[in-house]
């Protein structure tokens, strides 16, 4: 209900600001995640407010600027980082490495962590130009699934909801990558008794 009350006085005050309205969208996504308001309401509310081609643009863009505020702030405060890090051992393991595939798939479903896809792309990546990048186009299929299909996602059964989010989670597995690297001294770890 709270999510519903701030989603829908953040877009009554977009609607009001005219010509900033993309500006304000755009920095309302910057700050969705801190307010822990999903990727998908804000994506489906952009498409009510500007159409499903400028409101994915915006998306794309206000996602990209998360993603980057996500890096500086990681940077800022490795404790952050690190409890992400802690996090991401937890739900998908030491050894992990999610190919690009998997990572925008994951990116599409709804409920999973952003700033955790976003740990893993910093993983993949070793410069912040290749971060930006990377983030850039795994931002663009779930901007414009969540803007072109808002609609048509609200008004889907739980059924068919379900079958879409099995068949995401089948295509993760897909898409995983088949070698895993371990290190010598963590393969040879002895066990603390």
């Amino acid at each position: 209900m709270t999510i519903e009350l701030a989603t829908s006085s953040v877009m009554t005050a977009i609607q009001t600001t005219g010509y900033f309205a993309p500006l304000f969208f755009i920095l309302f996504h910057l700050f969705r995640q801190f307010l822990l308001i999903p990727v998908a309401v804000v994506c489906i509310a952009g498409g009510v407010l500007f159409g499903a081609e400028l409101g994915s643009m915006f998306s794309v863009l206000g996602l990209t600027g998360s993603s980057i505020l996500f890096y500086l702030i990681s940077k800022g405060f490795p404790t952050l980082l690190h409890r992400f890090e802690k996090m991401k051992v937890k739900w998908l393991g030491t050894y992990t490495n999610l190919s690009i595939g998997q990572i925008i798939i994951l990116r599409m479903i709804p409920f999973v962590n952003f700033s955790l896809i976003s740990l893993c792309i910093l993983d993949k990546t070793k410069t912040f130009r290749g971060y930006t990048k990377l983030s850039f186009l795994t931002h663009i299929p779930s901007a414009i699934c969540f803007t072109f299909l808002g609609a048509a996602i609200q008004s889907l059964s739980p059924i068919i909801l379900a079958i879409i989010l099995v068949l995401l989670v089948v295509l993760v597995y897909f898409f995983r990558e088949k070698q895993v690297l371990i290190k010598w001294n963590d393969f040879f770890a002895r066990e603390k008794a």
